[in-house]
């Protein structure tokens, strides 16, 4: 694992209490999006900590288990379909994550986004880091937690609408998932703000087969 640098925000905010956000399900076109807020103890220990998608499910489970039985506070906001497609998912993704920042059992004095962007009413003070779920501990943790969370909410979610694949594609817009669509329509859980159904769908079929 890639060693993180905690210790330069810790330099710059003198004995911050830190809190890493990161999202899962921005791109998906079924689902919600859901973002994790993870506040992990200075010294602790989770081996093979990374970037959630770097991972297997198996690790991702393991590391899952770990971190919300060690952090020293941790939070999930999920934010569905419907949301998403009333406010545009760039801001479902800042409101999720604003929320689980809310659910937190601490309150954190700086927050670690995943990212480059992020809106808040919040008074925290906050540094968005492009590609800092490999560069944080708390983000990694945190995108764990939202990975995981989400994966485990469309597995369920799948158990009732089968047809689209969900067990294997979490709700993002693979070939299969938008053929099905194609087929036999969309559900509630869809985002119809999004493109669902692509033109040249046929096309990629037909080069799938190949």
């Amino acid at each position: 694992m890639k060693h993180y640098l905690d210790a330069m925000l810790i330099r710059k905010f003198s004995k911050s209490l830190e809190a890493g956000i990161d999202e899962a399900g921005r791109g998906c076109l079924a689902g919600p999006v859901v973002a994790a807020a993870v506040i992990l103890p200075e010294r602790i220990q989770l081996p093979g900590l990374d970037d959630s998608k770097k991972l297997t499910e198996a690790k991702r489970n393991t590391l899952r288990n770990l971190i919300e039985k060690k952090a020293l506070a941790w939070s999930v906001a999920f934010v569905d379909a419907g949301e998403i497609d009333k406010i545009n998912i760039l801001n479902a993704t800042f409101l999720a994550m604003n929320n689980a920042v809310k659910a937190l059992k601490i309150t954190p004095e700086l927050l670690l986004i995943d990212g480059n962007r992020f809106r808040t009413k919040s008074t925290i003070p906050y540094e968005c880091i492009i590609g800092g779920d490999a560069k944080y501990r708390s983000i990694a943790a945190a995108s764990i937690l939202a990975k995981t969370h989400r994966d485990e909410f469309m597995l369920a979610m799948h158990q009732k609408h089968p047809q689209y694949g969900w067990d294997k594609n979490k709700g993002y817009g693979t070939i299969f998932h938008r053929k099905a669509i194609s087929d036999i329509g969309s559900c509630d859980l869809h985002r119809h703000s999004f493109t669902l159904i692509r033109t040249q769908l046929s096309l990629e079929f037909g080069e799938l087969v190949k």
